[in-house]
């Protein structure tokens, strides 16, 4: 019997960890992604991305880490393009390093993690361990989580992106905290990204930051897209309206990831799942049409009636 190669039982590995995916990617695969420019350079990104917060905080687990690659295979297969994470999510960041290093096609990957700790040192250091876990040479974008000391670490940032170690820098907020201050860093200093909650619940953003950041051509990324998951539970029994094919949805993830990503400041979203049906369905939010204002305010109107 010939003897396999290290490679080649690689290989075989995903083979069999991925096969279930195949007929239900299939369609989903043949789609083309819709992209939105990232305003600083004109790069265009996938408008559906994935986050990382809980769903690959699995450790050493290896039957939880080898299902979290078939999720990220699937994405990847279906044209997935911006992976988030940050040093906050416990184990997540070495779990995306150990998922990659098996996916041999990951062209498509957009890079982009966070900086979480008070001073410069400390930062410095968490930000090189992130790409020692992620098995990286640069990062697209390295972000300022939470805004925890950004005067100190935005100062770092520029001058690593100066050195070619990250290609954008960002700041965040979530659970739509702090819109107030994160709006006063906005105008002050030129970001090329930002990150907050948006949903078809938590809309406060519409008010200031959306604005703010499309005035200022800076990217926005979306979190908590389905406000941890409360939005399924409003919907729960309840069947998708039947106009929600003129926008080529099949299911109400479609349907809320669509009405995030249609909006004309939002560069992409990044719904977290540790499942493979629903990062088919989610990448499903990523192509066809998408809403104008009146179907928004459709999706709005129905939502308020629930």
């Amino acid at each position: 019997m010939q003897k396999l190669t290290s490679k080649t039982r690689r290989r075989l590995l995903q083979a069999l960890l991925l096969s279930p995916l195949l007929p239900m990617s299939s369609r989903a695969e043949s789609a083309k992604q819709i992209m939105h420019a990232i305003p600083a350079s004109g790069e265009q990104i996938p408008v559906i991305g994935m986050g990382s917060w809980l769903t690959f905080d699995v450790g050493d687990d290896e039957f939880a880490r080898n299902s979290r690659l078939k999720v990220l295979q699937a994405f990847f297969n279906m044209g997935g393009g911006m992976i988030d994470s940050s040093p906050m999510y416990g184990t997540s960041q070495e779990v995306i390093g150990y998922c990659l290093s098996q996916i041999e096609n990951k062209g498509t990957l957009f890079s982009a993690t966070k900086v979480w700790t008070p001073g410069r040192w400390l930062g410095v250091q968490q930000m090189k361990h992130a790409l020692e876990l992620w098995g990286l040479q640069r990062f697209d974008l390295m972000q300022i989580h939470n805004m925890l000391d950004w005067r100190t670490h935005l100062e770092t940032l520029r001058e690593w992106k100066q050195q070619g170690r990250i290609r954008y820098i960002g700041i965040t907020t979530s659970h739509g905290r702090r819109h107030k201050e994160l709006e006063q860093a906005l105008t002050q200093e030129p970001f090329d990204f930002v990150q907050f909650t948006y949903n078809v619940i938590d809309r406060e953003a519409e008010q200031r930051l959306l604005p703010v950041a499309k005035e200022r051509a800076i990217a926005v990324i979306i979190n908590r897209p389905f406000q941890g998951g409360n939005l399924f539970d409003k919907i729960k029994g309840k069947p998708l309206p039947s106009w929600a094919v003129e926008i080529d949805c099949a299911n109400w993830a479609q349907l809320f990831l669509k009405f995030i990503v249609s909006h004309p400041a939002v560069t992409c979203t990044i719904p977290a799942t540790t499942r493979v049906d629903h990062m088919v369905e989610n990448m499903g939010a990523g192509v066809g049409r998408l809403p104008d204002g009146s179907l928004r305010n459709r999706i709005l109107r129905i939502l308020s009636e629930l």
